[in-house]
């Protein structure tokens, strides 16, 4: 059954629902329904997206001009605010939202404060996440996206994104509103606080795709500030497709394993946080496995097979699809042997064979040397021989089979 199908049959269900409670209760019978939530009349989809880890410490009286790349078009932005990583609350006393010009100046006139149930200032829990108020007005497909804020007393452990790969700003002080860049004179290569971004696209079938991963997901050795990692590729491919997947969201952490807890948490346990509770997902795409075998830990496929399956299986109890990619091969980098490679081509044969996943992607087979099947191709390598370049990328990225993220459970 193809995805537009089955949502037609939801949407007709929800309809014939609709008209049968025009007639309204029977003469006498309290109106038994609650009243719906804003939350759940929304149809919001991802339209960028960075994995939440520990960033070191807080400082009070900081001010961060964040830049990101969105990929689906829509109205209502919101920002979602992290402090998963805090040891205490964390208050954030102004909030904008703009486009890019230039650096840290934004385009005349796009600069605009976000608002939190109404209020200018909000207190993000130790452990927790907040979402803004939708703002009004549309904003574009692959737009840089400035997300601009400040904390008056932050400390203790910070949460964002290590590895940003995208120059943002910082200044002491509360300068968020300002569209010049005078006073945003420092850089930082993280992403502060910030790890979602949704719209409300015109289409309401239109949904989003995932990626669940690590360094190579995560953009290492392609180049900075030209959105080059494979999720940028495969978004710019999908803004032209005749598909409704449209957002994409890069949920990878370089070094992140599978299995086990160090460069970030491991995919098993930051897969709700990250991957199911980001608004319109429609399909999760799994390509991680790399770090848990070349970690010489005693890792056995197995232990990596059950893994996968247990990600598999949240995702199908969560409704969502899930394609999974082979792990790309990796001889030259320094903790390559001929054992590890015995467990990649067994996790491989399982991901291409078993039928547990609702499609695949067969990275291994694009990356790969003709000559030497453990090595990767010298023109996609960026020479570290475990990282494609950005020919690399864009050859991951154009291996996706669209059809394949749009489907429904």
């Amino acid at each position: 059954m193809t995805g537009r199908f089955t949502r037609m049959v939801r949407l007709a269900a929800v309809l014939l629902a609709a008209v049968a409670c025009q007639t309204g209760p029977a003469q006498g019978a309290p109106a038994a329904a609650p009243p719906v939530q804003p939350s759940a009349t929304r149809h919001d989809v991802v339209t960028w997206g960075a994995s939440a880890d520990r960033l070191g410490e807080g400082t009070a009286d900081r001010g961060y001009r964040l830049v990101v790349h969105t990929s689906a078009a829509g109205t209502g932005l919101r920002v979602r605010l992290s402090n998963v990583f805090g040891d205490r609350p964390l208050t954030l006393d102004s909030v904008y939202a703009g486009l890019q010009s230039q650096g840290a100046a934004l385009k005349r006139g796009s600069n605009k404060r976000l608002t939190f149930d109404g209020a200018r200032t909000v207190t993000v829990p130790a452990g927790a996440t907040a979402w803004s108020d939708p703002l009004p007005g549309s904003l574009p497909s692959g737009s840089n996206l400035v997300v601009s804020l400040h904390s008056p007393d932050a400390a203790g452990p910070a949460t964002g994104h290590g590895m940003a790969l995208q120059t943002s700003y910082t200044t002491q002080g509360d300068h968020t509103a300002e569209e010049s860049a005078a006073h945003w004179t420092a850089t930082t290569g993280s992403w502060w606080y910030l790890d979602s971004v949704s719209v409300r696209p015109s289409d309401p079938a239109t949904g989003a795709v995932v990626a669940l991963g690590d360094s190579i997901t995560d953009g290492w050795a392609s180049t900075t500030d030209l959105n080059r990692r494979w999720p940028d590729y495969l978004a710019r491919r999908l803004q032209k497709a005749h598909t409704e997947v449209k957002g994409v969201a890069d949920e990878g952490i370089s070094g992140n394993q599978v299995l086990a807890d160090g460069a970030g948490q491991a995919a098993l346990h930051r897969l709700d946080r990250d991957v199911l509770s980001q608004p319109g997902v429609r399909t999760v795409f799994l390509f991680e496995g790399v770090n848990d075998i070349k970690a010489h830990t005693g890792v056995t496929a197995a232990d990596l097979i059950a893994g996968y399956r247990e990600i598999v299986r949240r995702a199908h109890a969560a409704g969502k699809c899930v394609v999974a990619s082979t792990v790309g091969p990796f001889e030259g980098w320094p903790e390559w042997d001929q054992a590890g490679e015995a467990v990649r081509q067994e996790v491989n044969q399982y991901i291409r064979t078993s039928g547990e996943v609702d499609a695949v992607t067969d990275f291994d087979r694009i990356l790969r040397s003709p000559y030497d099947r453990a090595r990767m191709l010298p023109f996609l390598d960026s020479g570290d021989h475990v990282h494609p370049n950005d020919k690399g990328m864009q050859a991951m990225a154009d291996a996706v089979d669209l059809a394949s993220l749009d489907c429904d459970r």
